[in-house]
């Protein structure tokens, strides 16, 4: 395996925003997408007292990431799930709360690089974009038969796609012809379908489309949206959340997750603020911190990530 194309993104950051929580004994944190395993390593490198239980769809990258981490032994427990499913994963495990816990939403090397998977724009490959490949519609199938405007709302919701519908129009005149199933084809048509400025702006123009894709194949937002308050109510007291975000969509959800635990929910106008009221979280970053230049020129896939930390400070109303 070649462990080289891994590097994974804000590495020293997340660990330390972590630590204070898995320096405690008995500590144990998630890594609720393991990948090839590089966040994972790093923390049971750097706290050596730590139990990790680590969440995968892909079962390639779990088999890879296993070998990885097989000199930790029992120390790591790898499971084939998606993250929103980490409170039944927790329950079986017999873990009731949790010290630390690590989202990098960000698509694995591994998928990327893997041409077969079809997740790149400058490859041509079959339109798969399944992270788990032994379940669900590939992104061909939507393509072929999404109705045109639910086509449009992904494009415009998941891709931010000003040109939604143009491109759209382009699928539907192109998948009655013949069905798509190659993404060679399908970036060819974004690029005859585009008007000349929009090709000019924020790099290859199918980018925002292959975004759109991913995320509907593999429900990414709406995993998201129970998985990120799923994982702050299994944090105990003290235990601290970091979370990798890679577009707005993402960040935005995590945002909006953090702020609401960070925000006292008393009625207005109580003289003091019953302890029931208070806020559960702490947030542990200034909006969201950015990679380093440094860090950017090393890896150029860490350019768009956003990072965001909180820190669980009481605990849910009985």
């Amino acid at each position: 395996m070649n462990e080289t194309r891994h590097v994974p993104v804000m590495l020293q950051r997340c660990l330390d925003m972590l630590a204070p929580a898995l320096e405690r004994p008995g500590a144990v944190v998630v890594d609720c997408t393991l990948g090839l395993g590089g966040h994972s390593e790093a923390l049971l490198t750097r706290f050596p007292e730590v139990r990790l239980i680590a969440l995968d769809r892909d079962k390639e990258a779990l088999r890879l990431s296993g070998e990885r981490l097989a000199r930790f032994g029992d120390r790591a427990s790898l499971v084939h799930a998606v993250y929103d499913e980490l409170p039944g994963v927790l329950d079986r495990l017999g873990v009731p709360r949790v010290q630390g816990v690590l989202f990098d939403l960000g698509v694995s090397s591994m998928q990327l690089d893997e041409a077969d998977r079809g997740f790149a724009y400058a490859q041509d490959a079959p339109l798969d974009m399944r992270m788990d490949q032994t379940t669900g519609i590939s992104a061909a199938e939507v393509l072929n038969t999404y109705p045109p405007g639910e086509l449009v709302r992904i494009l415009r919701q998941y891709g931010e796609e000003k040109q939604a519908k143009r491109i759209v129009g382009a699928i539907v005149r192109e998948r009655e012809k013949e069905p798509f199933t190659n993404s060679a084809r399908l970036v060819e048509l974004i690029r005859d379908a585009l008007p000349q400025a929009a090709k000019r702006t924020g790099g290859n123009p199918a980018k925002r489309t292959f975004q759109a894709l991913r995320i509907e194949v593999n429900g990414e937002l709406t995993v998201l949206e129970r998985a990120v308050p799923a994982a702050v109510k299994a944090l105990a007291v003290g235990g601290r959340i970091a979370v990798l975000s890679y577009h707005s969509l993402e960040d935005r959800l995590v945002k909006q997750v953090f702020a609401a635990g960070a925000t006292s929910t008393a009625p207005p106008g109580l003289p003091v603020v019953p302890e029931r009221y208070q806020p559960k979280l702490k947030l542990l970053t200034r909006g969201a911190e950015l990679p380093t230049e440094e860090e950017v020129a090393e890896n150029r896939r860490a350019a768009p990530a956003r990072l965001r930390g909180a820190e669980r400070i009481r605990e849910d109303d009985l």
